[in-house]
């Protein structure tokens, strides 16, 4: 069975994973959300099997060697994340289009394979400075962490031609309104998308 992919990628602090969290609750009928694999650590609140499939090093590799996922790749150092064939399958079983949040090497991978089935939406910051101060707002990672996601978001923004659409984050609200007409226009066919 095939079915359609809605995938959301941005550098890190970008909002995509509010606007996918958002789009989740607004279309519980139409969408279901891809869960990644990754080898990093829960951060507090996340789940495993809800936010990711935390896995080891030893075993995501295993998994790879086995042709078990559509795309991976080595994020940061040391830490992977990909995307399992059997996760995509799952949700085109429940007749619904998969949704992804996902980061930028790894939304390209995902459109190259699946092409139009596939609609490929960059979410762009206001700013450099904007996105930093929400990396820094979050207080989630430490100085060393934060200027490694602000070196891999600096190369990520010069993707964004690449994707289908470049929806701006300057105001989330409208940021969530855009992507929800997007979703419904591609959802009935009403959005024309390149391969």
């Amino acid at each position: 069975m095939e079915g359609k992919l809605i995938i959301f990628s941005a550098p890190s602090g970008a909002g995509k994973t509010t606007i996918v969290k958002h789009l989740l609750k607004k279309f519980p009928d139409k969408l279901a959300f891809s869960i990644s694999a990754s080898t990093r650590q829960p951060r507090n609140n996340e789940v495993h099997g809800k936010d990711y499939y935390f896995i080891s090093e030893e075993t995501f590799l295993h998994r790879v060697a086995q042709k078990e996922f559509v795309e991976f790749e080595e994020v940061y150092s040391g830490t992977y994340y990909g995307t399992l064939r059997s996760e995509i399958e799952r949700i085109w079983e429940q007749g619904k289009i998969v949704i992804f949040d996902i980061d930028v090497i790894g939304g390209l991978h995902l459109k190259r394979k699946f092409g139009k089935q596939a609609l490929a939406i960059f979410v762009q910051p206001p700013s450099m400075d904007a996105l930093i101060d929400r990396l820094r707002g979050r207080g989630t990672d430490s100085e060393e962490k934060l200027k490694e996601r602000i070196e891999k978001a600096d190369k990520e923004l010069k993707y964004n031609t690449q994707f289908d659409i470049v929806l701006e984050n300057d105001n989330l609200s409208d940021a969530c309104l855009q992507a929800e007409n997007l979703v419904e226009s591609f959802s009935e066919d009403k959005l024309i998308i390149n391969e």
